[in-house]
């Protein structure tokens, strides 16, 4: 019996401001159900605030709280450690880190490195480069290497981190998927990782990452979904499906 349902957002509801056919309806269906509901999403482009604000503009009904985002995982652990970043993050997802940049006046001690395309420039990154010999830590809000938008796959952060960590011979810190104690940090009190469920699109960090974790891997064939994906890991996944719609209705038939 599945207790908990975990679901990626971007590539397994919506692409960009483009709902997956059904999602909405689906959705719906499984939350009538006795089942609890969690959204993980490695989405660093946007804060909690604007990526909730885009899902209900879609016509999804979700709350807010039931989000559980890297960018607040890393956001924790700055507070934790006590960091003074330097943060290379979209403009529309500082919000969540308000408060924490490293002031002007002093040297980061850490390099927090997201989904930031208008960031990823040379000068940028060089500072970034210095921090890191200098000693700062490295921490990667997550590594994708790429996710779809309407016009295509586009570069995720990933590859940043690796010439980073390459350059700097060092090794980041990952918070969001496929962190095993991300996936943990999502389940609701009293749920087992062997009595939850992740759906996403990304083989890699949203299925196998689950998967490592103890969860069940749904991966569905939209988003970043590529011909053969499920090949890529092993074992494969728990169970593959053409869409969230048809992931939804095989748990609410269970």
């Amino acid at each position: 019996m599945i207790k908990e349902v975990l679901i990626d957002l971007s590539g397994t509801l919506h692409i960009d401001n483009q709902v997956i056919p059904g999602a909405i309806e689906a959705l719906q269906r499984l939350i009538s159900k006795n089942v609890k509901i969690k959204f993980v999403t490695n989405t660093t482009k946007e804060s909690k605030r604007v990526l909730h604000n885009r899902l209900t503009n879609l016509g999804f009904c979700i709350d807010k709280n039931n989000i559980l985002s890297s960018l607040g995982a890393c956001r924790n652990l700055i507070e934790r450690n006590r960091l003074k970043p330097m943060l290379i993050v979209a403009p529309e997802a500082l919000e969540d880190f308000e408060g924490l940049a490293c002031p002007e006046s002093e040297i980061p001690n850490a390099v927090v490195i997201g989904l930031a395309p208008t960031e990823f420039h040379y000068n940028r990154l060089n500072q970034a480069f210095r921090y890191l010999l200098n000693g700062a830590q490295l921490i990667a809000i997550h590594a994708g290497k790429y996710y779809k938008t309407s016009d295509g796959l586009s570069l995720g952060p990933g590859c940043f981190v690796k010439g980073l960590e390459y350059s700097a011979q060092c090794n980041a810190t990952l918070v969001g998927k496929p962190n095993r104690l991300f996936f943990h940090s999502a389940l609701s009190d009293g749920v087992s990782p062997e009595d939850a469920v992740m759906i996403g699109d990304d083989v890699t960090d949203d299925v196998k990452g689950a998967m490592d974790a103890g969860l069940q891997g749904y991966l569905v064939k939209t988003g970043k979904y590529q011909e053969g994906d499920e090949n890529k890991i092993s074992p494969g996944p728990s169970k593959i499906f053409p869409s969230f719609v048809e992931a939804a209705q095989c748990i609410i038939e269970q």
